[in-house]
């Protein structure tokens, strides 16, 4: 029997990357994935992408500079199946050219992605908490950063509001698990996806896969599996974890690349 039988899950911005290979995961295993997409033309692809597969899916509109769409995707959702079983909350922004240090960073920036990438999360839950509670729970699965964990010389914004979104994951577990909903985050670390290869010299990949243990890049389905999980009773006893998919990162010395090449070198 598949993991989310008859289960309704929805997806933020599940056109491509993360979001894409997530809905598809889903959609496997039983569930009815409406994906929430600013791009409804892209949306209806990946629809019949799954309906190919035997799968069942749908697509709402959801727009993350339009923050009625934060409320309206839940509320059309709602509407047409009378549940939300399962949220994942993937959508998240960054600015690489203008989210640098403290100093040298964009003031206004700094504060747009904040704001955008707590309200990303925030705002959905707001509005599906109460009808996961009417209908006996669910899961809500946020995708977070290892940037949320670890301070960087760069990208401060993004740090500040992946870390925020870390602890508001274990805000909202604690506050509800009273009602059987559950909350947890996965984190993410370098995953090989369009985006982050085109944003990445192959200089830079190579030295910063010397920090992590297994020795790779991770892929999309590595995170789809884990928000799986969290979606699935195989969880069933889990909330207000923050889980590192990472392939290691961070968990050693922050010798370990250098003892690296240095047993090289022996």
């Amino acid at each position: 029997m598949a993991l989310l039988n008859e289960k309704v899950a929805l997806v933020t911005s599940s056109t491509r990357g993360i979001g894409y290979y997530t809905a598809k995961k889903l959609a496997s295993e039983g569930a009815k994935v409406y994906l929430a997409v600013r791009r409804l033309d892209a949306g209806k692809k990946v629809v019949e992408e799954i309906q190919q597969c035997g799968g069942n899916a749908d697509v709402v509109y959801f727009d993350a500079e339009q923050q009625q769409t934060y409320t309206s995707m839940i509320q059309e959702v709602l509407q047409k199946e009378n549940r939300v079983d399962v949220l994942v909350n993937n959508f998240g922004t960054t600015d690489i050219q203008k989210d640098l240090d403290v100093v040298k960073g964009d003031t206004d920036k700094f504060f747009d992605i904040i704001n955008t990438n707590i309200k990303s999360v925030y705002l959905p839950c707001k509005a599906v908490i109460p009808s996961m509670e009417e209908n006996g729970g669910g899961s809500i699965i946020n995708i977070s950063s290892v940037g949320g964990k670890f301070p960087d010389i760069s990208r401060t914004a993004y740090g500040v509001s992946k870390s925020a979104i870390n602890f508001l994951t274990k805000d909202i577990a604690t506050q509800y698990a009273h009602k059987n909903i559950r909350c947890n985050a996965v984190l993410p670390g370098f995953i090989e996806t369009d985006a982050s290869i085109n944003n990445m010299s192959s200089e830079f990949l190579n030295m910063f896969l010397k920090t992590v243990p297994l020795g790779k890049a991770g892929q999309p389905d590595d995170i789809a599996n884990a928000v799986l999980y969290f979606a699935s009773d195989l969880s069933a006893f889990v909330t207000g974890e923050i889980l590192s998919v990472s392939g290691g990162f961070g968990v050693p010395s922050p010798m370990y690349p250098l003892y690296k090449d240095m047993t090289k070198k022996a």
